[in-house]
């Protein structure tokens, strides 16, 4: 299998060193994001699972000092939450400290996840483009030779620059299917996010309606 993959590799031609190193900066931008991701998901779910049963019995002091023992993002959304509950009773008042802290937070959890489906596109394009340059090639050496022998050459030829387009896909695929997964990953701790700033405010609406 080794050998088979060498030389599939070196009968592609130049082409197939430049996909190569598109292949490797996603497989690093797809862990980096992953780790990335993950570690923001845990961490989220272990503050809320700490915070909101103090939010619920109505100690938001100690909930405001809680915020600051987590490092995650949850937790910075209920602190200024909690901030601006001291200052302001209104609902929107509170969301929109919430909310402001969010959209900081999502471009570095968006952050170059989109270079994925890039590379993946640069990968097919170099595949192409090194196909179309091996058929130039192909054909001009052979208006060169012997007739007889324009057939066999011809046939090796395609063959061999048909491999920069193969490699080309056999990296897009993968690429495009990273990239879906890192999207969803990403989807999916935005809308925790979302959901954590709903629940506090309806807490809040609850604690106002017992207080009342």
């Amino acid at each position: 299998m080794y050998t088979v993959l060498v030389d599939f590799f070196q009968k592609g031609g130049a082409f197939m060193y430049p996909i190569l190193l598109v292949f490797a900066i996603g497989v690093a931008i797809a862990i980096e994001r992953y780790m990335y991701l993950t570690y923001a998901r845990r961490n989220n779910r272990k503050a809320l699972a700490k915070l909101m049963p103090v939010l619920e019995s109505g100690d938001f002091q100690q909930a405001y000092s809680l915020t600051s023992q987590y490092k995650s993002t949850v937790s910075q959304m209920l602190s200024q939450g909690l901030a601006r509950l001291r200052t302001a009773s209104n609902r929107d008042d509170i969301e929109m400290a919430m909310e402001e802290t969010m959209m900081e937070t999502i471009p570095r959890l968006e952050k170059r996840t989109h270079y994925l489906a890039m590379f993946a596109n640069i990968a097919t394009l170099l595949g192409l483009l090194g196909t179309i340059i091996g058929l130039i090639k192909a054909f001009t050496a052979v208006a060169q030779v012997d007739p007889s022998m324009k057939a066999e050459i011809l046939s090796s030829s395609i063959s061999v620059a048909m491999n920069t387009t193969a490699f080309g896909l056999i990296v897009a695929i993968p690429l495009i299917f990273i990239y879906t997964v890192m999207q969803t990953k990403t989807t999916e701790v935005v809308d925790s996010l979302e959901m954590a700033t709903v629940k506090f405010a309806n807490l809040l609406v609850r604690r106002k309606k017992t207080d009342s």
